[in-house]
């Protein structure tokens, strides 16, 4: 049952304000709220401007970019299961980035990293976005994700097999999992106006999702056009998910997960999910960021791992429910 808009808002913002303050004192070295009063005399605060402030930071941009792309994605292609790394999109992102840390390019160009991947998420999204329209259907979509996720696959792994070095091989393996760990001020400030951009753009788009839910001839007799939706949609889709892989690897299920949770609270109206979702998928990464902090193993547990073995379950019980529905 939908729920008053400003309580959500006011519930979610609560939600990532306590769940910010928590990244910034929790870890492996705990920084207790007695500290702040005199940071000056206390090491500790190195700790928390230095590596947790762009960390949370980082995570709640992440978050949010992932959220609002899976949430414009379902609204556009009208089916539960899209969501940036499901339909390939991510992973389309993680072969543009794979490609420079193979060749050593970053080394060089720290900024070929994020247009490789940026370059990669907008193939991705418009090989998906040739695809839409009045024939398109759930199965299209997911087997044209399939598709995209076995061509990024392959060549991820073909990089790992012909790596010049074991270095290199680790380097990619290790950005491959998706993390927040050991992320400065330069990632952010390389990744938050992409992100912000392309959130710009979706946005745009709630009016046309909305419309979108009458079908195309629909929303064509309103107004919309359809061939300006589908490269806004492209553009800000790659620009946020081609960010956010660029500094963080590859972090799935967000964008599935969070329109999910959200839904029942807004209703099925597509446009009303876009800025919840910003909010709920950068609650959703602080807090398992936060979890997997808290492991007790020598080694951090990487977020993108993290997300995924959480993600997959309820992935499952999506499709089971689905096929139920379609029985």
């Amino acid at each position: 049952m939908p729920v008053n808009r400003s309580l959500l808002y006011a519930v979610l913002l609560i939600l990532l304000v306590v769940l910010s303050g928590i990244s910034l004192i929790s870890g492996k070295v705990w920084v207790p709220f007695s500290a702040w009063s005199q940071p000056e005399l206390d090491p500790r605060w190195a700790i928390v401007f230095e590596l947790r402030l762009p960390r949370t930071l980082l995570g709640i941009a992440v978050g949010a970019a992932l959220g609002l792309s899976g949430a414009v994605l379902q609204g556009y292609t009208r089916n539960p299961l899209a969501d940036p790394g499901v339909l390939g999109v991510s992973s389309m992102a993680a072969l543009g980035a794979v490609l420079t840390l193979y060749y050593g390019v970053t080394a060089v160009a720290p900024w070929a990293l994020p247009v490789a991947a940026i370059g990669g998420a907008l193939i991705g999204v418009g090989v998906l976005m040739l695809l839409s329209g009045s024939a398109s259907s759930l199965v299209t979509f997911i087997l044209a994700g399939a598709v995209l996720n076995i061509l990024s696959s392959a060549g991820v792994s073909l990089a790992l097999s012909l790596a010049p070095n074991p270095w290199a091989v680790n380097e990619i393996v290790d950005w491959l999992m998706g993390s927040l760990a050991d992320r400065s001020f330069e990632e952010f400030k390389m990744a938050a106006p992409l992100i912000a951009a392309g959130c710009a753009l979706l946005l745009t788009t709630g009016r046309a999702l909305d419309a979108l839910t009458l079908g195309d001839l629909g929303a064509r007799s309103l107004g919309v056009s359809m061939p300006r939706t589908r490269w806004t949609l492209a553009l800000g889709v790659g620009l946020a998910a081609g960010a956010s892989v660029a500094v963080t690897g590859v972090i799935g299920f967000v964008g599935l997960v969070t329109p999910h949770l959200l839904r029942p609270l807004v209703g099925a109206r597509p446009g009303a999910l876009l800025v919840p979702s910003i909010l709920g998928g950068a609650v959703i990464v602080l807090a398992g960021d936060i979890v997997v902090r808290m492991t007790p193993a020598a080694g951090e547990v990487k977020l993108g791992v993290a997300m995924a073995a959480l993600g997959a379950p309820f992935f499952l019980t999506l499709l089971l429910r689905l096929r139920r529905k379609i029985a």
